[in-house]
């Protein structure tokens, strides 16, 4: 074929990588990413065997005035407790796959107290183990496949995650390792739309699983992120029943 007679790169070929203009490299497709991605984590065997996780670090705050330390922990299938402490005071919000609650110290509420709905929402975001890709692909969500972009200077696979509360993501892929780099996430929060752009880095494994122990997170347009430094990353903890629940004698 003469360069003339080469077709012009467009949408058309957005589902194609290539090398050049007109020379596919391979053809591939959201299901097959999912499967890398998963395999690049540790294999479905040992991801779907870890029941829990923890990270624990230090969160850097408002362009460094404020070090938190954090402790993030996960369990199957959809509970999370989140608690950052700074001169004797702790932070909890919590999620028990049913009701979300949280102390607020630093708000000056040091009982626990019932978290809005839409509040809510972020801890559910956060809860799950597997991630946005297989959530979606197993629970009538939906993947769509939009090709490579640039991510500071990393070429990704984008994928578009419509998940069933019609919520939308765009999960990042780096394109030699297939391990997320970057979410983008997009909801509607009391009526405005909001997006946040969460950065993922520094992968170790822990329970035959890859996690992310380095995370910045940010609004989009803001340049100012929430960088976590997790030291460690454990799996299957032996958790007591009511660590994820509303403590009793809480506030309604």
């Amino acid at each position: 074929m003469t360069r003339s007679h080469r077709p012009a790169c467009g949408p058309a070929l957005t589902l194609v990588l290539t090398l050049a203009c007109g020379a596919p490299a391979y053809a591939i497709t959201a299901p097959e990413l999912i499967a890398k991605n998963v395999e690049a984590r540790g294999g479905s065997d040992a991801l779907q065997a870890v029941q829990s996780v923890r990270r624990q670090g230090r969160v850097v705050v408002n362009g460094g005035q404020y070090v938190l330390d954090v402790a993030e922990t996960r369990q199957r299938p959809e509970s999370i407790r989140f608690e950052a402490s700074l001169q004797g005071l702790t932070q909890v919000q919590a999620y028990d796959g049913k009701d979300g609650w949280k102390i607020d110290p630093f708000g000056g509420r040091k009982d626990p107290e019932r978290m809005s709905a839409d509040d809510v929402k972020d801890l559910l975001d956060d809860a799950s183990i597997d991630g946005a890709l297989i959530d979606a692909s197993q629970h009538d969500g939906r993947v769509e496949y939009l090709g490579t972009e640039d991510i500071d200077g990393t070429l990704a696979h984008k994928l578009k995650v419509t998940g069933r509360d019609a919520d939308v993501k765009y999960v990042y892929l780096d394109r030699d390792y297939f391990l997320e780099i970057r979410i983008e996430s997009q909801r509607v929060i009391r009526g405005v739309k909001r997006t946040t752009i969460t950065d993922l880095g520094n992968y170790e494994k822990a329970g035959g699983v890859y996690w992310p122990l380095s995370v910045e997170s940010r609004p989009k347009g803001s340049s100012d992120p929430a960088k976590f430094e997790y030291d460690t990353a454990e799996v299957n903890l032996q958790l007591a029943p009511a660590y994820f629940s509303f403590p009793a004698g809480g506030a309604k």
